[in-house]
């Protein structure tokens, strides 16, 4: 896909659920959650997730980027169907809707199981990179843990470790450790230990196929629940949001070397933001559309090196994705 076709589409993004005929579709007595990226509907014992093209960095919405929103819930849909032998995941079927299978219909909305969602997210880190760097440079424990001395940006860890954060109902999460996420009644031990364990064969097997494509799975994060008593798997798995890749070629001489690797994340958005100055709070500078282009690009990039197959947009514009959405809606929550 030439830059002119992400140009052309920059008036085409998909903002989110709750509007037009996407609205009215909902039943009487359906809730609607408002996330950063993504928007889900409730209904009885199910939920659909929508994503949006919105973007967000520092915990903050910043702007829209062109099928953003397919690219993440594309990319998702098939991790989970890659480690659904680990975890029990949220998704709904295909068998369990008359056929209707979501993702392939609309490219960005997924039905689910509702979840009772733990107040926590697991982020599992393989190398001293992003946040946990600079939290690093300036001292600072990562999530509760003192790392020794002497380690380099973007050094591989001896093995994974995970880095969990409380989950806000507003503001920023705050990273804690395992220990303090116990202890503060999130979660009891024995969850936090399956979780622990889950997270981290989750992150095995990512790195496992990442590999195979070229690419390494950095870091990544999982948000668990519970559905009948079971520990479920929720939200999004290994998409460029939630995760940071590289390119597997030239790591070693590049860590060497003491220069960046090569991305296939959105960390290069944050970048640039943090040249600006802006961490998150205070006014974000605007967006120009040769960055939303650019970011664009790179999800595609995403896309196409994680799956292994050329993306081709379900829906074209924001009017198609509203109709897809729709009756997603529709099917998901008839006779419920």
């Amino acid at each position: 896909m030439s830059p002119e076709g992400f140009k052309a589409a920059l008036a085409g993004c998909y903002a989110g659920l709750t509007s037009g005929a996407q609205t009215e579709a909902l039943p009487a007595g359906a809730r609607v959650y408002e996330g950063k990226v993504r928007d889900v509907a409730f209904y009885g014992d199910r939920a659909v997730l929508v994503a949006s093209d919105r973007i967000s960095a520092f915990d903050r919405v910043l702007s829209t980027v062109p099928w953003k929103g397919e690219v993440l819930a594309r990319i998702s849909a098939w991790w989970f169907d890659q480690t659904a032998d680990i975890v029990p995941n949220h998704l709904v079927p295909p068998s369990e809707l008359g056929g209707y299978d979501p993702v392939r219909s609309s490219g960005r909305c997924v039905v689910a199981r509702k979840l009772k969602m733990l107040p926590a997210e697991l982020v599992v880190r393989g190398y001293l990179s992003g946040s946990a760097w600079r939290d690093y440079q300036a001292g600072r424990p990562v999530s509760g843990l003192r790392l020794p001395s002497g380690l380099r940006c973007n050094e591989r860890f001896p093995s994974p470790v995970v880095t969990p954060s409380t989950k806000e109902a507003s503001g920023h999460d705050r990273p804690c450790s395992g220990a303090e996420l116990v202890a503060s009644g999130a979660v009891d031990a024995d969850t936090w230990r399956e979780l622990e364990r889950a997270a981290l064969a989750l992150f095995a097997r990512g790195q496992e196929l990442a590999a195979r494509r070229g690419l390494i799975l950095v870091d990544t994060k999982y948000e668990f629940g519970v559905s009948n008593g079971r520990l479920c798997l929720g939200d999004e798995i290994h998409t460029p949001d939630s995760s940071r890749y590289w390119f597997a070629e030239g790591y070693e001489r590049r860590f060497d070397d003491g220069v960046e690797q090569r991305e296939l994340d959105k960390e290069a958005f944050r970048r640039w933001l943090l040249a600006r100055g802006f961490k998150g709070d205070g006014e974000p500078p605007a967006i120009p559309d040769e960055v939303r282009i650019e970011t664009a690009m790179r999800y595609v990039q995403a896309y196409e090196a994680i799956i292994g197959e050329e993306f081709m947009p379900v829906c074209q514009d924001a009017q198609a994705a509203e109709r897809a959405a729709a009756y997603c809606l529709t099917e998901a929550f008839k006779a419920r």
